[in-house]
């Protein structure tokens, strides 16, 4: 599994808009037969700030994505958008295929 976490600084004027921008992106993405999970969030710190976090089942899906042609246009898109480069942390995980249970806790 390729594992990546991104974070995107979005100029204050476009913030409220940035999920609006990003929709298409996000499902065109959750549909490629190699994603595993395309999850936004956006800090309950800095509202200009959004953290991707996405997985892929492995390097050619991850290639297939950033291929594609809708990530060639979310790429120009949201370049009008961020207020600076991204951050971004890639990895991959051999033998995941997606979230594992977490131990340390368990509802009651």
């Amino acid at each position: 599994m390729i594992f990546i976490t991104v974070k995107f600084a979005v100029r204050p004027e476009r913030a409220d808009e940035w999920l609006d921008l990003v929709d298409g992106f996000t499902q065109a993405t959750r549909s490629e037969p190699g994603n595993l999970f395309f999850e936004w969030s956006r800090s309950v710190d800095n509202a200009n700030e959004f953290v991707l976090v996405e997985a892929f089942r492995d390097g050619d899906a991850g290639k297939e994505h950033v291929e594609s042609a809708h990530f060639t246009k979310a790429m120009d898109e949201m370049s009008y958008a961020v207020a600076a480069k991204p951050q971004i942390v890639s990895i991959e995980i051999p033998g995941m295929d997606g979230w594992g249970e977490m131990g340390e806790i368990t509802p009651r």
